[in-house]
């Protein structure tokens, strides 16, 4: 069997890690039933995975109700997040009884690796800004903003916010989607 540095060996490199999450995943269960939310969850799936593949990254994992993604340009990665987001309102168009609906956050950083998997602080900030986020909004960490200086990307700087398990506030950027 051939052994890849993906399989094994642990790539210190510097990635943008992306984090979806689908807004009310419960209720749209209890609302609507197992069926109709696993026909919700594949239309987010679907959607995520086409602009993952647009834009280079790489799906982590699912997380139940969203997807890890990684990526090695952080560009990338926020042109991901608006795909994302634009794919998910022509849906609502065409679709307005049951709207899917997510939230996104990024960081950028160099996480542990470990089996295709990716851990510690970068992970963890990507999630905090995730799980910060309002409905069809994208939040980044500082470093991804600056690292998209002169890209043609714009963000609207929030400012400093406290997220669980950080002990210091964070200077959070909201992506702006032009539709």
């Amino acid at each position: 069997m051939k052994h890849t540095a993906w399989s094994h060996e642990r790539d210190p490199g510097i990635r943008t890690v992306l984090f979806t999450d689908i807004v009310g995943s419960t209720e749209v269960t209890q609302r609507l039933g197992d069926d109709a939310a696993i026909a919700f969850l594949q239309v987010h799936d679907t959607i995520v995975r086409d602009a993952l593949g647009a834009t280079g990254g790489r799906e982590v994992k699912h997380t139940g109700d969203g997807i890890m993604a990684s990526f090695v340009s952080t560009v990338a990665a926020v042109r991901c997040a608006i795909r994302i987001q634009r794919a998910l309102a022509e849906r609502e168009q065409a679709n307005k009884e049951v709207p899917v609906k997510v939230r996104i956050g990024a960081a950028a950083g160099e996480p542990v690796e470990n089996h295709l998997d990716l851990f510690r602080s970068t992970v963890q900030l990507a999630a905090r800004l995730c799980a910060h986020a309002e409905p069809e909004q994208g939040l980044v960490s500082n470093a991804v903003a600056e690292l998209c200086l002169g890209k043609g990307l714009t963000f609207q700087d929030l400012g400093e916010v406290l997220l669980k398990g950080f002990d210091r506030p964070v200077r959070v950027h909201a992506v702006q989607v032009a539709r």
